[in-house]
């Protein structure tokens, strides 16, 4: 499978996919526009009455564990599962893994009863799901133990998925083969909430070639760095630079952005 982020783009926009996320509070708004802005449909239910329909009629889910209860993860159970029966792909962010055990243990739970097709987090996230030792404070990652790119290899072997490790440079594997992604910039760890958002995209990025994980997952990240990598050229700082990434989604050019990823 091509790995082109113009072409998945260029789709995703013509498709305009509903893209069903469970997603933290904090971040609720900012993904909610991301998807928007980049071109697909977002909807952030989460009452259990719903969200198995919900799910069943959206193009990808997006679980995020940010701001954990016991009802959302209920609600994120049944989702995930009404969206395996329908052949939706699932991308799991496990927000702060490794930093309390209920996190950790809601990821694993999710992975164990949810077929995810992507997890998307950063390198202390990733390790900490699969028993490797990781530094967090709070939910930001302060380090591995394994490099990036054997991180994520082996994560995605242990879990039976798509995993992706983002950083300074991103790396994404299916296990067998892997890509690194060095578009982005500093600033984005600056504004809370750009990880989800980088999980949005790549929800709204496998809605649009669901047959190919490992390409949309890589794809996206590299669409999500050229935004930001735009925005931040106008920026004063973090705050106008987050006004300014929603710009940067919509109006990246499907027919120029193969030529600006940095996709290895």
């Amino acid at each position: 499978m091509t790995v082109s982020a113009g072409t998945t783009l260029r789709a995703l926009r013509a498709r305009k996919p509903l893209v069903h996320q469970i997603t933290n509070y904090v971040v609720m708004n900012e993904t909610a526009n991301a998807t928007l802005a980049i071109g697909a449909l977002p909807v952030m239910a989460h009452a259990r009455e719903e969200v198995e329909e919900m799910a069943a009629a959206a193009g990808a889910l997006v679980l995020n564990i940010g701001t954990l209860s016991t009802p959302w993860i209920e609600a994120m159970l049944l989702a995930g599962k009404a969206a395996n029966a329908a052949g939706v792909p699932v991308v799991l962010d496990p927000v702060g893994a490794g930093a309390t055990r209920f996190r950790t243990e809601t990821a694993k739970r999710i992975l164990s009863e949810v077929r995810v097709a992507v997890v998307r987090g950063n390198a202390g996230e990733v390790a900490t799901l699969i028993g490797q030792q990781a530094e967090m404070r709070g939910v930001d990652s302060l380090g591995a133990g394994s490099p990036a790119e054997e991180l994520a290899r082996s994560a995605a072997l242990e879990l039976d998925c798509v995993v992706a490790v983002t950083g300074p440079v991103d790396r994404v594997s299916d296990g067998e083969r892997g890509f690194r992604v060095a578009n982005g910039h500093a600033l984005l760890g600056m504004v809370t909430g750009t990880g989800c958002m980088s999980t949005a995209i790549t929800g709204c990025f496998l809605a649009a070639k669901p047959e190919a994980p490992l390409e949309a997952a890589t794809e996206a990240l590299a669409a999500y760095g050229v935004a930001a990598e735009d925005a931040a050229a106008g920026a004063g700082g973090p705050g106008t630079f987050h006004a300014a990434l929603y710009d940067g989604l919509y109006n990246l050019d499907p027919e120029t952005l193969d030529d600006r990823v940095h996709i290895s």
